[in-house]
C-alpha cells in the first residue's frame, strides 16, 4: 500500500489534502488513514496508537476544515510526541517526572489569605494523602515557596511506579507539565482523582486570583488549550473514565 505524503510544515497552514481519515487494526497498533494511506509522524514513523486513542486522532483529521490546524489536534500531537521524542528517551522522562515529584505544587502552601489557605488545604491535602499511602512515604509541606528537602525515598517510589511504554509515559508528562503537579498527574493516572477535580486542585492559585481580581480574555483562551491538551492525556491514561 503506498504511504500517505507528508507535506513539509510550512508558516501558513496547509490544505486539507484528503476526503476521509480511518483507522485500521495493525500488530503494531492501530494505524491512523488518510485515504487509506497510513499516516506518518514528523520523524515518518506510522502514527500508531491503541484503537480507542487512534480512533480520537482520526476524528480530529476528520474534524479539519479547509485548513489541517495542529492546535486543534492535541491527541495527534501528544502521540507524534510519544512515538518521535519520548520512545527514544524513556528514562530520562521518567527521571524529570520523578524529580518535580520532589518539588511538587501541592507541598508550598501559602500562609494567608484564609480563604487560599482553606482552598489549598481542601483540594490539595487529599492528593498529599493519596501520595503517602501509596509512596510510604512523609510528605514535608511549607508555607511560601522556599524549596524543601523531601525523604529522598520518595522519587525512588515514584520513579518505580511510572511506565516505560512510551505513549502512557508521554501522556503522564504531558499532564504533569499542565499542572504543575506530578502527584495530582499520578492521582488522575490511578483513577483516585478524577480529571476534573484533578484540574479545578491544579489552579487553586489561579482561580483564587480571578475571583479577586477578574479573568484576562487570552489568559482564558490559553488556559482552555491547556485544559484539552490535559484532557487527551489524562484520555490517554484511563480511556474508560
Amino acid at each position: 500500500m503506498a504511504e500517505a505524503p507528508r507535506p513539509p510544515e510550512p508558516a501558513e497552514p496547509i490544505r486539507r489534502f484528503y476526503r476521509e481519515a480511518s483507522v485500521a487494526d495493525h500488530a503494531a497498533g492501530a494505524r491512523i488513514l488518510l485515504d487509506g494511506r497510513p499516516v506518518r509522524t514528523p520523524a515518518k514513523a506510522h502514527l500508531a496508537a491503541p484503537r480507542p486513542v487512534a480512533e480520537r486522532i482520526a476524528a480530529e483529521w476528520n474534524a479539519q476544515g479547509e485548513h489541517i490546524l495542529p492546535l486543534t489536534m492535541p491527541m495527534t500531537r501528544l502521540v507524534n510526541t510519544a512515538i518521535d521524542g519520548v520512545g527514544g528517551a524513556v528514562e530520562a522522562v521518567r527521571e524529570d517526572i520523578a524529580k518535580m515529584a520532589g518539588s511538587d505544587l501541592v507541598m508550598y502552601r501559602a500562609d494567608w489569605p484564609a480563604g487560599l489557605v482553606a482552598a489549598q488545604k481542601q483540594r490539595w491535602d487529599p492528593v498529599v494523602a493519596n501520595a503517602e499511602a501509596l509512596f510510604g512515604v512523609r510528605i514535608v509541606l511549607v508555607e511560601g515557596v522556599m524549596p524543601v528537602s523531601q525523604d529522598e525515598r520518595l522519587t525512588l517510589a515514584v520513579l518505580d511506579a511510572l511506565p516505560r511504554d512510551p505513549l502512557p509515559l508521554a501522556a503522564l508528562h504531558q499532564l504533569t507539565t499542565l499542572t504543575g503537579s506530578a502527584l495530582i498527574a499520578l492521582a488522575v493516572a490511578r483513577g483516585t482523582l478524577g480529571f476534573d477535580e484533578g484540574w479545578i486542585a491544579a489552579h487553586v492559585d489561579e482561580d483564587w486570583n480571578i475571583a479577586e481580581w477578574g479573568e484576562d480574555a487570552e489568559a482564558a483562551r490559553r488556559r482552555a488549550q491547556r485544559r484539552r491538551d490535559a484532557q487527551e492525556a489524562a484520555f490517554v491514561l484511563a480511556p474508560s473514565a
